[in-house]
């Protein structure tokens, strides 16, 4: 997921996902010393409280920095050889597992998925025209909308993913318009297994990992084990399982890696050290489509850089290259939380990598998440409060009109109200995407449980009004 969102809800509202990637940072254009990158790296990590981070820059076909930050689920220290999970940034990935194929033949890239995918079908025609370049560029029509995206979590491979497509429809005609939607790069990976023979896990390792060296990377947990992942609640990370979902073999979030082997995948992407396609095909995976600055698995720049970020529920990933300069910036988190640290480490290490100064690292979570708490405690009060003079209330208002005293009530219903509306509005901020109402337990958790604590605290105030002006009415009614 790669989302643009106000600084107020940060990451918590985005969720996967994820339709804008912020401005490009600066051009890199020079190799400034390791210890530059190391001290400003050393000061976000301090700042943000971030439990593990580890990250790379690269410049032509060198590794010019790598390293890790902070302590992983065991306990151990994190280096840049620790795997993470990085969510959308594996959609890059899966577009190049499709290009090997295309270059040898096994891939028509743009033949249409129906003619190469037989099992590939769905309730509307329109799919029969979807190509896989539109998978790759994500303008096939799938869209959160129009299929369902919590049954498809639910699979368990990909041959299972691309049959519950089967009584789902596209959003628009394919080619005509853009939406972030992971069942595009789901399909595209069965698309790999089918075209190669291989499952999705052995051709990643046999065509791309292996060759480029990248040996800490996979497209399970069960190859290489990324441990916990965090989320923080008002300042304290909280180590989580990764919430439940089609993760193992994903193409379109599924991937495992490092930054040292992240510095590898940069350096061919921009064209140096080891390629495993031609240089054509490279740049066709680097071309937005006509309806969207977007390429096969990356946000195309107007600068001409390139970026995506990945969001999952307790990781955070970003990556960055300048085909111009030859550099690139990955950065890979342990941590997530109601800002991205990612990606304002991302933008300070392109800062630095052109020789300019980069943006103090800021406390923006820490802050959000202070509010956050104060919020809470002063929610708690005020229901607490409400409750203990909710007799003197119902007194007052025993035997005035229905209506005015419905209408007093709103205020003490208002968070419950936004309490229901939740997850549909995020969905809604998000583009469209579709936030199920249990990922709001995970790097929304300070929001999540600001908004429980008003709304219980206003529905304990409304209930114990009711019941006073019923008691107060009665009496009223005896008196009488």
């Amino acid at each position: 997921m790669n989302p643009k969102v106000p600084k107020l809800f940060g990451a918590a509202l985005a969720v996967a996902a994820a339709v804008a990637l912020p401005a490009s940072p600066a051009r890199a254009a020079a190799d400034p010393s390791p210890e530059a990158y190391d001290a400003y790296l050393t000061e976000l990590v301090d700042a943000s409280g971030v439990p593990g981070l580890s990250a790379v820059v690269t410049h032509g076909g060198e590794t010019v920095f790598a390293a890790g930050y902070g302590t992983d689920s065991h306990g151990d220290p994190v280096t840049e050889h620790t795997p993470m999970r990085v969510a959308s940034v594996s959609k890059s990935f899966t577009a190049m597992a499709v290009m090997i194929l295309v270059e040898e033949g096994a891939i028509a890239l743009d033949g249409t998925v129906a003619e190469q995918l037989p099992e590939f079908a769905m309730a509307d025609p329109r799919a029969e025209d979807v190509t896989v370049r539109q998978l790759l560029d994500q303008t096939s029509g799938f869209a959160d909308t129009t299929v369902d995206a919590i049954e498809l979590e639910e699979a368990t491979s990909l041959e299972d993913y691309v049959s519950r497509l089967g009584d789902d429809s596209l959003a628009a005609d394919p080619g005509t318009d853009w939406a972030y939607c992971n069942a595009n790069l789901n399909v595209a990976a069965r698309l790999v297994e089918v075209a190669s023979g291989q499952s999705f896990a052995d051709f990643m390792r046999d065509r791309v990992f292996t060759p480029l060296g990248m040996g800490d990377s996979a497209t399970r947990d069960e190859d290489v084990e990324p441990g916990l992942g965090y989320n923080s609640l008002f300042g304290v990370w909280i180590p989580r399982e990764e919430a439940a979902g089609f993760l193992d073999d994903s193409g379109s979030g599924g991937i495992i890696t490092s930054a040292a082997d992240m510095g590898r995948w940069l350096v061919t992407q921009n064209g140096e050290g080891t390629q495993l396609v031609g240089a054509e095909s490279l740049a066709a995976m680097h071309e937005p489509s006509a309806v969207q600055d977007y390429g096969m698995g990356w946000s195309v720049e107007s600068d001409g850089t390139l970026a995506h970020s990945g969001n999952l529920m307790t990781y955070n990933a970003v990556q960055w290259i300048d085909p111009e300069t030859g550099s690139g910036v990955a950065v890979l988190t342990t941590g997530a939380g109601l800002t991205d640290v990612t990606w304002a480490a991302m933008e300070g290490l392109t800062a630095i990598a052109a020789g300019e100064e980069p943006a103090a690292p800021g406390h923006d979570r820490q802050v959000i998440e202070l509010v956050l708490g104060a919020v809470s405690l002063a929610a708690l009060a005020l229901g607490v409060l409400g409750v203990a003079r909710s007799r003197r209330w119902a007194e007052r208002r025993a035997g005035r009109r229905a209506w005015r005293i419905a209408l007093r009530m709103v205020p003490v219903l208002l968070p419950s109200v936004a309490l229901a509306a939740y997850p549909a509005g995020v969905s809604f901020i998000s583009g469209g995407r579709t936030i199920p109402w249990h990922q709001m337990f995970y790097f929304a958790l300070p929001l999540t449980v600001t908004l429980m604590v008003a709304a219980a605290a206003g529905l304990a105030v409304a209930v114990a009004r009711l019941v006073r002006l019923r008691s107060a009415m009665r009496s009223v009614g005896s008196a009488a």
